[in-house]
């Protein structure tokens, strides 16, 4: 049957990530896929799917015992859809037992720290800011999904850079070179207004997050209007964290997220945190780690066994 082992999975809006490890905290196998927000994702289902069949092949023969599901998406407003989308991909695994289902949050925040209270702020595909208590979301702030906030993150870079480019382009914004990348980008004619736009809709909303890179470079390159995006995404997320976070913020506060990883809105808000707060921000692993984290926590694993996991994602 195998050694038992449990799994930890973390569902963005870009990327489907799985772990699995052993109950003695050895990493067995990792594997992903697609998206899987319900939101914003092609085939959630497909790709929960792919990325634990791809995990489970690379561990070999094991026995599952457990699995925690992180989803972006899966807060009080998507869970009951995200729970059934989970196990209809476990039943066509043909695994036992029926996974934990929750939102990306208390994985991303189990991702930096061991700890059980704290905070964490997220800025990926979407973005959220959170204060967790004993394990639990205490207090949220956006989150809200594409079409209605997740203010900072790469998708609403992304969009902000769009906007930008077709105000300069008919005539409403100033001068940017977000009108030659974000069509090179989007492999459309550079000055082409309509095919711009037309690309921009035909992808799906998760995948305008690929934008954000372009938008951030040009800000470094010295682009007044790109420039002005990334320091009004690194304001609206520290407003975010602000709006959850009573002051003195006491650690550890979690970030997590491709924007907040590295780049020039990661630098702004590592810089205003320890500005404001005088705190110094614990960048967190991988989302997967945390959701196996948690898994083994709820196998009646030791915190130990957390700690470590998180220090073998930082040292690889």
């Amino acid at each position: 049957m195998g050694d038992e082992v449990v799994l930890g999975v973390d569902a963005g809006g870009t990327h489907t990530r799985c772990l699995v490890v052993g109950l003695d905290g050895r990493v067995r196998g990792h594997g992903r896929a697609g998206g899987a927000n319900q939101r914003s994702s092609a085939d959630p289902a497909a790709a929960f799917v792919d990325a634990v069949a791809a995990t489970l092949h690379e561990a070999g023969p094991v026995r599952v015992t457990g699995a925690v599901f992180g989803v972006a998406g899966a807060g009080a407003a998507g869970l009951a859809r995200a729970e059934e989308t989970v196990q209809r991909a476990w039943s066509a695994l043909g695994l036992p037992g029926r996974p934990e289902v929750g939102d990306d949050i208390g994985v991303a925040f189990a991702a930096g720290t061991a700890e059980a209270s704290g905070a964490v702020l997220i800025a990926g595909t979407g973005a959220v800011a959170a204060a967790v208590r004993d394990g639990r979301i205490e207090r949220r702030c956006d989150g809200c999904g594409w079409l209605l906030g997740d203010e900072g993150s790469a998708v609403w870079i992304g969009i902000a850079g769009l906007r930008a480019a077709l105000a300069a382009l008919d005539g409403r914004g100033c001068d940017t070179v977000l009108t030659e990348r974000l069509p090179a980008a989007l492999g459309v004619p550079v000055g082409d207004q309509q095919a711009l736009i037309g690309a921009a809709y035909a992808v799906a909303p998760a995948e305008l997050g690929a934008l954000a890179p372009p938008v951030c470079a040009a800000a470094e390159d010295g682009d007044k209007a790109a420039a002005e995006i990334v320091a009004d995404a690194a304001a609206r997320l520290l407003q975010s964290l602000a709006a959850v976070v009573a002051e003195p913020v006491r650690p550890p506060l979690v970030l997590s997220g491709a924007v907040l990883r590295e780049g020039p809105v990661a630098e702004r808000v590592h810089e205003a945190l320890l500005e404001r707060y005088g705190v110094r921000p614990v960048v967190a692993a991988p989302g997967e780690y945390g959701a196996a984290a948690l898994a083994l926590r709820r196998a009646g694993r030791p915190a130990r066994l957390h700690e470590e996991l998180l220090d073998q994602a930082r040292a690889g």
